[in-house]
């Protein structure tokens, strides 16, 4: 075993990192948590039972695909790495699953701690609309390995379990007071715009629908009516969620079924 573990944010990410000459120990994070049930105790069989139950229903996974390629993973958090690096990016969809690996991280009681590194870019030189480290090379994710690399320290991760713990409460007006409160945003400067992103989602209107139904649904109006067609242009102009086509599946599945949509 390595001194040292990578948790990386996708299998599209672990393309581009196995051109590099980086060291350590690699961990693919499989999960969506920005979507379905959570729990408070990430640790619980209970959440993952959960988790689980909920991806393969929604997602047509197996229990036990989900078993292997993600529960199974997070034996490595116990193991005594020396150093871990969190490979994450700026949007919601990444910076809830940022969240997920921090509580977990900071729910191990080993009194000698791995140092943890956050590797979080917003953006890529010359890359005019960056999209996420997938898009990235083994040498520009060494670029940013070693240029953007930040240590995480205590007050990230008391800012992370209060970002975890209003993210499950799913409760607008408190999410809000938080934002405004929150000055100091330390090592972690994506999670606020990530937040607000997610705030939007909890605001309906008058006929129970969130931004992002909205949105979807004014694409469609506007023309757009293949899935294909949707997905393009709802990335093009809200790549802060950083949602997949199965995701966005379930709020246009739920478009469907109130017949405001027919794809």
């Amino acid at each position: 075993m390595s001194a040292i573990l990578h948790v990386l944010n996708g299998d599209s990410t672990l393309n581009g990192f196995e051109q590099t000459g980086i060291d350590g120990d690699v961990m693919v994070w499989r999960e969506v948590l920005s979507e379905g049930p959570l729990t408070e105790n990430i640790e619980s069989a209970a959440f993952w039972q959960e988790r689980s139950a909920w991806i393969c229903k929604t997602f047509n996974e197996t229990p036990e695909r989900y078993h292997d390629s993600m529960v199974a993973q997070l034996e490595k958090f116990s193991q005594p790495y020396e150093e871990i690096n969190l490979w994450f990016e700026f949007d919601l969809h990444c910076q809830v699953n940022l969240l997920g690996v921090m509580m977990l991280l900071s729910q191990q009681t080993n009194l000698s701690a791995p140092a943890v590194y956050l590797i979080c870019p917003a953006d890529y030189p010359g890359v005019s609309d960056f999209r996420g480290m997938g898009e990235l090379n083994g040498e520009q994710l060494e670029y940013l390995y070693d240029n953007i690399r930040v240590r995480l320290g205590e007050y990230d991760f008391e800012l992370a379990t209060e970002a975890w713990d209003l993210f499950i409460c799913c409760n607008a007006e408190r999410i809000q007071q938080w934002l405004s409160e929150t000055k100091f945003w330390a090592n972690m400067p994506c999670l606020k715009p990530a937040m607000e992103a997610h705030l939007k989602r909890l605001q309906v209107n008058a006929d129970g629908l969130n931004y992002i139904h909205q949105k979807l649904l004014g694409i469609y109006n506007s023309g757009a009516h293949s899935r294909s067609e949707i997905y393009t242009t709802f990335w093009a102009d809200e790549k802060i969620y950083g949602m997949g086509d199965e995701e966005l599946d379930i709020y246009l599945d739920h478009l469907s079924t109130r017949n405001l949509i027919n794809l």
